[in-house]
Formats: C-alpha cells, structure tokens, sequence
C-alpha cells in the first residue's frame, strides 16, 4: 500500500490540532455524541477514550453515526458539487423522510447522476445514506423504550412489514426485540500487536477478536443469530474493563482477566475453554494433552475444533496450543501474533519467578 493509515493516537493529535495535513485520511467519531467530524472540526475537542477513527465517510455510517453540522464532514473541501451539497442539506433538514428517487428528482437533480456522484464520493448511494441516517434514530428510539409504531412512523415508514425488513437486515433483530432488549455495543480496542474488536452488552464480553481475522465478519453474523440482538458502535462496562486487563497484560503483568464472558458454545466447547484458561502463562498445551486431561483421549479433533471455534482471543488463550510436534498450528489472528503472545508471555512467566 502507498499510503498506510496512520495510528489512532497520531489521528487523535491530528484532530486536537486540526492538521490539514491529514485532512480526508481518516474521520473521527465521538461515541458520547453519536456524530462523526473531520480532523480539523472546530468544535470542542473529544476526549481520546471516547474518540474512534474510520477510514471512510461510509464507515461512520454503518457504525451509526451522523455527520457533524458544524463541519459539515460529507462536503468535500475546496471542490463541492452543488449537486451533492443541495441533497446533503435537504438530508439535514429532514434526515427522518423516507426519501425516494422521486423526493431526488423534485429537486431538480437527476437520480442516476446523483446516484454515481454519491457512490464515487462516499461509495454508497444518497438513498444507502439516507436509510442509515433514518435507522439509526430509529433504533435509538425503540431502545429508549417507545414503542415499535412510534419508530415506525417516526423513521418514514408507513409499512410495519417494511420497517421490520429494513431493521432486521440493519441491525440483525426484529424491531420489537430491539425495544425489548439492549443492543450489544462494538468498539475497538489498540493493542501493540494491532486493533481487537470487542463487543459486550451491559454485564458481559461476547467477543474480542483481532481485526484482521478473516472469520471476524462471520462470527459478528453468528452472534447477532446467536443472541437475537442489533450490533452498534459504543461501550458497555464490559469492554472499558477488558480494556484495562489488556493493557496490564501488554504491560507485561500477570493478573489475569477477570471480566466476564457471556456464556456462548456448546457444553464440551465451554469444557475445552475453561482448561485453556487453566493453562499457566508462560505454559503450552497440546490438543492431545488437553483431550487426555478432559478424560477423552480420542477427542483430539473436536478439541481442536473447540479450540478454533474461540471468539474470545488471548482471554481464552487457545494461542498456548502447539502441534503435537511442538511446531505453532493455525492461529486466526495469524501466527505472527501467536508467537508474539507466547513469547511474550514467556518472559512474563520469567519476570514472575525472579520477582519471587
């Protein structure tokens, strides 16, 4: 790549001295706000642990946010199309329409030209732009307890079928279970081995997982199936609480994790978990060991399989599993990092015994 994103705290010294030089690289999100801005918004600067970055306008988006209308980050700096800018403000000044390709056209704008300028500027079209804008208020709405025809109405639907569709494919639940329930939170955590997503609800961590595993759309997929819930950008306790662990144990200190993981997997998976998070740090296992010590020397496989199908890294640290000839296995946040962890918790497990 010729240009790599810089590190979140660069961006975050970016948006504090509102570099220009950084300008359309990155946005930042505030989560206590809920409105994404660009680097040089002159607005009053968000703390750093409440702060996260995106690559894309479309990113905020998706993630639940609402562009900023101070600095107006969906206008491109020093070349605005007066086509994009006209649909912006009409968006702003009614963001809760239903807007379809004839709201488009009664404003004199073409809707297939508007519909490349949009996808070129934002990669996504300005009715995409306008749903999320809508969905978003509306699950606010249902999860501060009003009921599903008060969303409804108030997101621009006039169908209660529809509106169930278009929730349930945004946020993964039908609207009656997103006014029942709290919607799991996302946030991402950095770590010196790279970015970890973790997403929790209230009282507990339903997956923690390094960015850059493959798998990790599929298992957000496979919770949202599994606890009937919506995924939006945020924090619950839980994902401070790991955060704090991490830090502490990237820092070299041995005091566990303690934060509470939600009871997911199968019985014999949740067996499998518990003996990996019994193994010292600084210790490796085999998947055969582990077998024979669960009682069940023929299971190497499943145990194996259990093992792979962890969504709570390092916490439940299937990193410690070698081969049964001592070589690194599969890792799904690649083996890199596995032996970064093991050697990094070597010499932890060192650091402690000379501590005494």
């Amino acid at each position: 790549m010729l240009f790599k994103r810089p590190s979140d705290d660069i961006l975050y010294e970016a948006l504090v001295a509102r570099d220009a030089a950084y300008e359309g690289f990155a946005w930042a999100a505030v989560k206590t706000t809920g409105i994404f801005c660009r680097l040089t918004c002159p607005a009053r600067k968000p703390k750093r642990g409440n702060t996260t970055f995106y690559g894309t306008i479309a990113e905020c988006l998706e993630a639940g946010f609402r562009p900023c209308s101070r600095c107006r980050p969906m206008l491109k700096l020093g070349e605005t199309d007066p086509m994009v800018t006209r649909l912006l403000n009409a968006l702003d000044a009614d963001p809760h329409r239903r807007w379809s390709e004839d709201d488009v056209g009664s404003l004199g704008v073409d809707p297939s030209t508007a519909r490349r300028a949009f996808k070129r500027q934002f990669g996504m079209s300005f009715l995409e732009i306008a749903r999320l804008r809508r969905m978003g208020k509306a699950a606010e709405i249902l999860t501060s307890g009003a009921s599903v025809i008060d969303a409804q109405l108030d997101a621009g639907y006039e169908s209660g079928s529809g509106f169930r569709s278009a929730m349930t494919k945004l946020f993964g639940a039908a609207p009656a279970n997103l006014r029942d329930k709290t919607l799991l939170r996302a946030d991402w955590i950095e770590t010196p081995i790279g970015p970890m997503m973790a997403i929790a609800d209230q009282h507990a961590l339903h997956l923690l997982e390094f960015a850059e595993r493959k798998a990790l759309p599929a298992e957000i997929r496979k919770l949202q199936k599994f606890t009937g819930s919506g995924i939006i950008m945020g924090r619950h306790p839980p994902i401070d609480e790991i955060e704090e662990e991490l830090k502490a144990y990237f820092a070299g200190e041995d005091r566990g994790f303690r934060t509470r993981l939600a009871g997911h997997g199968s019985p014999f998976q949740r067996q499998v978990w518990e003996a990996l998070r019994a193994i010292p740090v600084g210790v490796s296992r085999t998947y055969g060991s582990i077998a024979a010590e669960l009682g069940l020397p023929s299971s190497t496989r499943a145990v194996a399989g259990a093992n792979g199908a962890n969504q709570i890294a390092i916490v439940i640290p299937c990193h410690r599993v070698l081969g049964a000839d001592g070589s690194l296995t599969g890792y799904g946040g690649g083996l890199w990092r596995k032996r970064w962890l093991i050697e990094h918790e070597r010499r932890m497990a060192v650091r402690k015994v000379s501590d005494g």
